[in-house]
């Protein structure tokens, strides 16, 4: 991707926030073949929503605005003040902590419902434990997740 791209992608942005009547500053920068938009500014809460629901449909809506402008195939990753950061050691942190209850209680426990990435997050967060698995379970985006004790899993 070229210059001319990382900046349709900044002014692309910035109209769409100025549309909502948000200041905020728009910082974008080409990581690999991704594109990542970083919003910071007040009001966070209403581009972040309930569990980061907004912000995954934003996400998906300005990678369709942005691709068909561009007329290439480029994946976009937008983050407000750090929330992402602060979501992911949340998760981390939860299913450490629910890993240890089921462990104690050898008993499984499921969770959720979760998005792909949220998913993602525990999986990793759990994988290293030889004593516990997890299973995505459910169907769609949106599952739930099973974390096991191995000494129940065949």
């Amino acid at each position: 991707m070229k210059e001319e791209g990382i900046e349709i992608a900044g002014k692309l942005m910035r109209e769409l926030l100025e549309g909502m009547e948000m200041k905020a500053r728009v910082e974008v920068s080409l990581k690999g073949e991704d594109l990542y938009l970083d919003i910071s500014g007040e009001k966070e809460d209403i581009l972040i929503g309930k569990h980061g629901k907004t912000l995954e449909s934003l996400q998906f809506l300005f990678n369709r605005m942005l691709n068909k402008q561009l007329k290439e195939g480029i994946r976009v990753f937008i983050d407000v003040n750090g929330y992402k950061e602060r979501r992911a050691d949340s998760l981390t942190k939860m299913a450490a902590r629910l890993g240890e209850r089921v462990k104690r209680g050898e008993k499984p426990l499921t969770i959720g419902p979760f998005n792909s990435h949220d998913r993602r997050i525990i999986h990793l967060a759990l994988k290293e434990d030889h004593a516990l698995t997890t299973e995505s379970i459910g169907e769609g985006e949106v599952k739930r997740i099973r974390i096991v004790p191995k000494s129940q899993t065949p």
